[in-house]
């Protein structure tokens, strides 16, 4: 069988390239699959995918670009000249551009290659339904927002043309069933990228590590996280090393350089910028615990997932998908009241002033994440791949 991956892939800094990275690394070792081809970004000029040597039957092909409005039509001319048995995109509503024409023709791509009879299967990541606009970055005008709602509908629309879509979380396969009265949804967890040996719970570096990891200044801010940290600095007397771990949202650009140097007066906190796909484990490995600063979510979190692999205890919100995703998944942690400076000093406090806990929260998210390894949901797509 012939399968072809529509998403961006390392070094390709575009959403959800991480996950087509792991998804990847199990797709080609399963024997079903003679040729697997990513098609996918083109990266900034200077940059190439020349180095990358996956296995003799992935081949890559940089062959759309972000928010390019000829999209559509290059993805379609290469899924034709492959010849692929099926097309998996894996994509959420701003994979194809954050500007609103290239974003929207790119999600009509899996309608249009479906019209010419090729079989497609979108995982989606998202839906609009479960986005606020707002804190995700794209508007807080009241209008403005009506309108990409409505235009969020028509795109939604189109993409349950597919023969069958994936979602991550339970609720999204209700909202979509209820609202476009379908029958080809199905969940299809997340997954753990990979499964780790038994963590050593008891490594703790000197000084404790708290990091969050993403990318930030829309609905991800660091403000309430530094000033919480400094606050337990000054309460308990502490040693604490904040680590921001990431880069700027595309929508939120300068939003880190502006944080540097409105807390360039305090200690201890390092900025890692890009973090390397091989430079992720040890990453988690120092970190004593991971927080989630998130005033609101936009679907399931792969870094929840990564931080149970490695079995880190989790300060989360209470908040959206987060609340969704532990109670469906078995993940636990200490929660806060979203942007709550007070709250979230406290749930770090509490976490790390107690190591039994803090090693508690981290063997219940090694569980979690180790109950369903992106191996077996990768099975579970070679199951729909042919229909």
């Amino acid at each position: 069988m012939k399968v072809a991956i529509v998403s961006p892939y390392p070094p390709s800094k575009g959403t959800l390239n991480e996950y087509n990275f792991h998804l990847v690394n199990h797709f080609k070792d399963k024997s079903g699959i003679t040729e697997l081809h990513l098609l996918t970004d083109k990266l900034p000029e200077g940059k190439t995918y020349d180095n990358i040597e996956i296995s003799p039957k992935v081949k890559l092909h940089d062959c759309w670009s972000f928010n390019a409005w000829t999209n559509p039509l290059k993805l379609r001319r290469k899924v034709k000249e492959l010849d692929v048995d099926v097309v998996l995109f894996n994509i959420q509503f701003l994979s194809f551009g954050d500007g609103k024409i290239p974003a929207a023709l790119g999600l009509m791509t899996p309608m249009l290659m479906k019209w010419r009879g090729q079989r497609v299967i979108v995982l989606l990541h998202n839906i609009l339904e479960e986005v606020d606009l707002a804190s995700a970055g794209i508007s807080k005008n009241p209008i403005k927002n009506w309108i990409f709602r409505l235009i969020g509908t028509f795109l939604t629309r189109c993409l349950l043309k597919a023969d069958l879509m994936t979602v991550t979380i339970a609720k999204y396969v209700e909202v979509l069933e209820k609202k476009y009265q379908v029958d080809n949804v199905a969940l299809v967890p997340h997954g753990s990228f990979e499964v780790p040996p038994l963590p050593d719970f008891d490594h703790v570096t000197n000084p404790k590590s708290v990091m969050a990891f993403g990318k930030f200044g829309t609905y991800k801010k660091v403000e309430t996280m530094i000033e919480a940290v400094d606050a337990m600095r000054k309460r308990t007397g502490m040693e604490v090393e904040v680590v921001i771990a990431g880069s700027d949202n595309p929508n939120s650009k300068g939003y880190l350089d502006s944080m540097k140097e409105k807390y360039a007066h305090l200690p201890d906190i390092r900025y890692t910028g890009y973090v390397a796909e091989e430079d992720v484990p040890k990453l988690f490995e120092d970190s004593t615990v991971v927080v989630f600063p998130y005033t609101g979510t936009t679907g399931s979190s792969g870094i929840l997932h990564q931080a149970g692999s490695y079995g880190k205890a989790c300060v989360l919100p209470k908040i959206g998908d987060l609340e969704k995703l532990i109670e469906e998944e078995g993940y636990q942690g200490e929660l806060f009241l979203p942007g709550n400076v007070e709250s979230l000093s406290q749930a770090i406090e509490n976490v790390l002033s107690n190591d039994d806990y803090r090693m508690e929260l981290g063997r219940a998210n090694y569980m979690a994440a180790t109950s369903l390894p992106l191996e077996e949901i990768t099975d579970w797509y070679m199951l729909h791949f042919r229909g």
